[in-house]
């Protein structure tokens, strides 16, 4: 672990400390934990900081590197992604000390999960499927909406009257919409016969969860992966693209590679024709970010250890056709893994 570092994103912050907002400095010193905000977060930050002193001031750069000289710092580590351009010409302004890059050594730090977050994990995707439930009930229940208003309608159900924060805005997509992976609503109609996807998730205590299914719609919609649809390439692309996420799901142990798990999703999609169809990873670490590590990609050489969570979710895309996608979220075990 590192022992003298220093943090401004909010995720990165909560993790160490129990407590972020979106104006801070996070330094650890020689093991002493400091958070230094504004007096618009003090008294939060009081409240909730776990073992690390809340320094009040509108002067956070100045207040760090006092904080730095107090305690004899010769070296800082500091994530490069975490400040803009001119917050670490500010911060860097006069130093003394050498600061070490260390790109997204806190996201490295987190990439095994502890059993207290398994379960939050856990419960966060719990709530995200509870959701998709909901959502397919108010479908069926409000005939002629279109991707907008889905996508409006999903957002708050999803929200649960303001318990629960989303991990991502959802997206929404019916037919050639669904042929792209990060579709945006639009004002398609949804009708009897219409391939619909949706990819969502919610937070529990900050922690995400991610969940995608493609469905057919035809009045009485449901998220279960036994889908029929309209016409056999849609049935036949779902069935790969599902048989892909299973063969992925079962090769998923502690030592195998990221890679290789890529690899099983992606070549069984080759093999059935639709190689250049799948043109993005296998998965993504989830955690307090949506999008963690490791990387479950055909360049990741992260050997899979227990308690690294991660989604599985590979896909075929049909440019002006339609688009399948299948995802759920794993924990990697002893012996394997578990969907959450």
């Amino acid at each position: 672990m590192k022992s003298n570092f220093v943090l401004r994103d909010e995720n990165s912050v909560f993790f160490e400390c129990g407590y972020s907002c979106d104006n801070q400095i996070f330094l650890n010193l020689d093991g002493n934990k400091f958070l230094i905000t504004d007096s618009r977060y003090a008294i939060e930050a009081r409240n909730l900081a776990i073992n690390t002193q809340i320094i009040e001031t509108n002067l956070l750069f100045e207040e760090a590197k006092n904080l730095i000289d107090k305690f004899n710092i010769k070296e800082l580590v500091f994530d490069p992604f975490d400040f803009s351009y001119g917050d670490f010409l500010s911060f860097s302004k006069d130093i003394k000390i050498f600061l070490k890059q260390e790109p997204f050594f806190s996201k490295k730090k987190r990439m095994i999960k502890s059993q207290d977050e398994i379960q939050k994990l856990k419960k966060a995707a719990s709530l995200g499927a509870r959701g998709f439930d909901l959502i397919a009930d108010f479908i069926n229940e409000n005939a002629n909406l279109s991707e907008k208003e889905l996508f409006f309608e999903a957002s708050n159900v999803l929200k649960q009257k303001g318990e629960l924060d989303l991990s991502f805005l959802p997206i929404i997509a019916i037919n050639q919409n669904a042929a792209k992976a990060h579709a945006l609503p639009t004002q398609e109609i949804l009708k009897n016969g219409d391939l619909f996807l949706m990819d969502a998730g919610v937070k529990f205590q900050r922690y995400c969860s991610d969940r995608t299914r493609t469905a057919f719609f035809d009045g009485n919609l449901n998220f279960s992966k036994a889908q029929k649809f309209k016409n056999q390439k849609q049935n036949e692309i779902y069935e790969i693209v599902k048989e892909a996420q299973n063969l992925a799901i079962k090769a998923i142990k502690p030592g195998a590679l990221a890679s290789d798990i890529d690899n099983v999703a992606r070549s069984f999609i080759a093999k059935n024709g639709y190689e250049k169809a799948f043109f993005h990873s296998t998965g993504h670490g989830v955690g307090l970010d949506i999008h963690e590590f490791p990387n479950i990609s055909k360049n990741s050489q992260t050997i899979l250890e227990e308690g690294m969570v991660f989604s599985v979710e590979p896909g075929i895309y049909l440019e002006n056709e339609f688009g399948v996608r299948i995802e759920d979220v794993v924990v990697v075990t002893k012996s394997g893994c578990e969907i959450l």
